[in-house]
């Protein structure tokens, strides 16, 4: 047995188990030296945003306590990839780098090209999936392309044998007789300027511990009602599991695994209906994903190329105003500032805050995916690509451009007492519920300060179809 150390190449997979990449590792016997390298620059301009460089801090921190408690460390790095690499390779004797793949087209190009670098010099280089339920290239349809519509997607992978079972934590690993330098945390400077975490703090627990303790309470309280609910932002309905899985504190093989046997442990008829619609939910995940890797070119630009003539307006003064939860709209303006107080925003919501930007202001879906890609935690190249375009009906599955929510009806319906207004617009507090979603109807003036609307929905409903109609011609 070889004792030169293996590189484990950390990136989106904070996590100890259910880890391929450190498993195989560590079934070989040889000392494993665990590597994060902070290079974003090779990523622009898809580099983390504020609120996700703010969660990598605090789960790089939860990762490295992981780790010690192991007898092992992070060795961490901040410079080029492949040029860190190939530096503690020289320092190390290593002869071998295992990682688990990212499928970003960025990522997937850099990957490969080290990838092929290190083969032709003899290098041990594996990659493996940790990420996916199914690998991109394993999914087609009849004509043998990619799938762009969700439910044949889905009903496509259920037909396809399960995910392979998670792999348990290594109970030890060997480690290098020495370590090499390393770059202190706080050095990457991840952490925002602004004190704005505080409310960061009230909300989230990063790190893989935080993770299943997330899982848990999900099953606890939310999962048995969870169809019923999810669409609604005052009560506790979803996982919240988002920021996790994109850091990969857990993967959705043991999350689908965890569901299952909840599910099969159960008499209840919410909690089978409620784990079978949330693992759905997963699959939309694995949806945004697999379209990313087929379709590189939607992260910036639509996957129904007519709507790259679509005549969006530019105007800085309705974007701040947006940004900043001032429409004048209690939902939008409610779910605008629950994103800026947490880095996260229900998932309803997103819809209704996405469709007035792209609808009601004509403003452009990219400016709207860049402002959710610096103020959520959970920003996902995939996932804001998917949801952006199916709001501005460029996408693949998307809503068509002609459905345009009501951001008023969108309260009523899915706010109806006003508490979610109230929580994050604290202007409306005392404002009744008849009209705490029109508050412009009330016979005197209400809300301390707060604005008029911006935008009057339904001329705004006229000018967006109008707009339609151009490309149409």
């Amino acid at each position: 047995m070889s004792d030169t150390p293996i590189l484990v190449w950390f990136r989106r997979d904070l996590r100890l188990a259910d880890n391929p990449a450190l498993h195989a590792a560590a079934e070989t016997g040889r000392p494993i030296i665990p590597v994060f390298i902070w290079a974003p620059k090779e990523e622009d301009p898809w580099a983390p945003g504020a609120a996700s460089r703010w969660w990598l801090h605090h789960s790089l921190t939860a990762f490295v306590q992981s780790l010690e408690k192991k007898g092992s460390r992070l060795v961490v790095l901040e410079e080029g990839s492949e040029a860190g690499l190939r530096r503690l390779m020289k320092e190390t004797g290593a002869t071998a780098i295992y990682w688990n793949r990212l499928y970003e087209p960025a990522i997937v190009a850099r990957d490969k090209e080290i990838k092929s670098a290190l083969k032709q010099e003899n290098i041990e280089a594996i990659s493996f999936n940790h990420s996916l339920l199914f690998e991109p290239h394993q999914v087609a349809n009849k004509s043998g392309k990619p799938f762009q519509v969700f439910t044949p997607f889905w009903r496509h992978c259920l037909s396809l044998d399960e995910p392979a079972s998670p792999l348990a934590t290594p109970r030890k690993w060997a480690s290098p007789k020495e370590w090499p330098d390393s770059v202190p945390l706080d050095d990457l400077k991840l952490l925002p300027r602004i004190n704005w975490d505080a409310g960061f703090y009230d909300t989230w627990t990063p790190g893989e511990k935080g993770a299943h303790t997330a899982v848990e309470q999900f099953l606890d309280e939310a999962v048995i009602d969870y169809k019923a609910k999810r669409d609604f932002p005052a009560t506790v309905g979803t996982s919240r599991l988002s920021p996790h899985l994109h850091f990969g504190e857990i993967g959705p093989r043991q999350l689908w695994y965890i569901v299952q046997e909840a599910i099969a442990g159960s008499d209840r008829k919410g909690m089978v209906q409620g784990g079978e619609f949330y693992l759905r939910e997963v699959g939309w995940r694995e949806f945004a994903h697999h379209l990313l890797y087929h379709f590189p070119h939607t992260a910036e630009a639509p996957l129904r190329p007519e709507f790259g003539d679509f005549p969006w307006r530019e105007n800085a003064e309705e974007l701040l105003a947006w940004q900043r939860g001032l429409t004048g709209y209690p939902i939008v303006d409610a779910g605008m500032r629950e994103l800026w107080h947490t880095g996260w925003l229900h998932n309803r919501v997103r819809m209704i805050v996405a469709s007035f930007l792209v609808k009601d202001l004509l403003i452009s879906w990219q400016e709207g995916a860049a402002w959710f890609w610096d103020t959520l935690v959970d920003a996902d190249l995939a996932n804001n690509a998917l949801g952006w375009q199916w709001a501005g009906g460029c996408g693949a599955d998307a809503a068509p451009y002609f459905r345009i929510f009501n951001p008023t009806l969108q309260g009523e319906k899915f706010d109806g007492d006003g508490e979610y207004v109230r929580h994050w617009v604290p202007e409306l507090s005392g404002v009744d519920a008849s009209i705490i979603h029109k508050p412009w109807t009330a016979d005197k003036s209400v809300g301390d300060g707060y604005p008029q609307p911006m935008v009057d929905h339904k001329k705004a409903r006229d000018r967006a179809l109008a707009a339609l109609a151009e490309i149409k011609k």
